[in-house]
């Protein structure tokens, strides 16, 4: 295998290429900001703030009430940098570029997509608050993700054609023969009966993705009450009495607590519900989204009494498959540039729709033997975890 510019180059192309047919979920979440890391040469570890848009209040009447503009801003983190290593001797070199991308680069290519999708997907999936269906029972028909895309739509997400599902291929068998029971276009029921599978309904494309995330509930679940606690505005921890172990992205609601419109601000039937994020204790739990119950940012009818209880979402010690609706811009996912070194004929870039990878060959004369290394360098952050809602099963 010739070490030249052309080599080099077309298996970056095929590193990009495997990376967009592998990329299940991050194909479908938001890109937009990765441009900018790579105008402005980042490293590991460096931030790019984010502008997020502004809410205000709306006046009733004739005279004015002015309102100051406040900018809010969040960070974006580019922290992760992944990648595989191999080697490989003369009698490797001597195969058919296809080949070796085929049995050499091509699996592993494709653990280090399932890889980075499994964080990404899951770890945005703890951050989800809304969650829709009955835990311990897997959806048997469509009506879980119909209570799901209700939820994004009291939130006021966009009603575009751009929404998705993630979800499992056992909950997807289940659901085919509810789907081939009901009407719908005959192309829609020829994919279900040939392959088994749903492609869009309920306002959104379905993907398969054995990559979904499982929860497990913390103990004690039943016994959980705010301990003598007033929630101020904006809270975002809680004091509470009667938790041994709590869980990241356990869901709960709290007794008095309701949704409201983001908009009018108008009460709905609902409880508003919370999750519980990394760093909480049996004491002090960490919370989101922040409570607020007036203002520009109010998302709740009432703040909660002092000594209110908190209801989870299913059973104390039990794991909870958690499959995903969400708009796009849910979620962003960032890749930076990584330097280039040795040359055009050692090491190439290649960029295309928000992804960016670097793949480095250069020679092992201890050993007599090349070495090729692909990597990536990426960040992402859920930015607006009331556009996504979890159904589980």
């Amino acid at each position: 295998m010739a070490n030249n510019f052309e080599v080099i180059d077309y298996i970056g192309k095929e590193v990009l290429r495997i990376a967009h047919e592998k990329s299940t979920f991050l194909g479908t979440i938001d890109r937009q900001y990765d441009e900018e890391f790579g105008k402005k040469g980042m490293k590991v570890g460096d931030t790019i703030r984010i502008r997020t848009p502004e809410k205000g209040t709306i006046r009733t009447g004739r005279v004015a009430a002015v309102q100051d503009s406040e900018e809010t801003n969040t960070t974006l983190t580019v922290s992760t940098q992944k990648g595989f290593d191999l080697a490989f001797n003369g009698a490797e070199a001597a195969l058919s570029l296809d080949n070796y991308i085929e049995r050499k680069i091509a699996p592993r290519m494709a653990r280090l997509i399932s890889t980075i999708e499994s964080e990404v997907l899951q770890g945005a999936t703890k951050l989800v608050y809304q969650v829709a269906g009955t835990a311990g029972t897997p959806p048997a028909d469509l009506a879980a993700f119909g209570a799901a895309r209700a939820k994004l739509n009291q939130q006021a997400t966009p009603k575009d054609s751009s929404r998705c599902i993630q979800l499992d291929s056992v909950t997807m068998g289940g659901l085919v023969n509810a789907f081939r029971s009901q009407q719908n276009p005959v192309k829609d029921l020829d994919k279900a009966f040939r392959e088994g599978f749903i492609e869009r309904t309920s306002m959104a494309d379905w993907y398969e993705n054995e990559r979904v995330w499982t929860m497990t509930n913390g103990t004690d679940v039943t016994t959980v009450t705010l301990n003598t606690y007033t929630v101020v505005e904006g809270d975002t921890d809680l004091t509470v009495t009667g938790f041994a172990t709590p869980t990241a992205g356990m869901v709960f609601t709290l007794a008095g607590v309701y949704d409201v419109h983001p908009e009018t601000k108008a009460a709905y039937s609902h409880l508003k519900q919370f999750v519980i994020l990394e760093g909480s204790t049996a004491t002090n739990l960490l919370i989101s989204p922040a409570i607020y119950s007036t203002g520009k940012d109010q998302n709740v009818s009432a703040m909660p009494t002092t000594t209110a209880a908190l209801v989870f979402v299913g059973a104390a010690s039990t794991s909870y498959l958690q499959n995903l609706m969400y708009h796009p811009e849910f979620c962003t996912f960032a890749t930076a540039d990584l330097p280039l070194h040795g040359g055009a004929d050692k090491c190439v870039r290649q960029t295309h729709e928000g992804l960016s990878f670097r793949v480095w060959e250069d020679s092992d004369i201890v050993n007599d033997q090349q070495i090729l290394r692909v990597d990536i360098l990426y960040g992402w952050k859920v930015l607006r975890s009331d556009w996504a809602c979890r159904i589980t099963s």
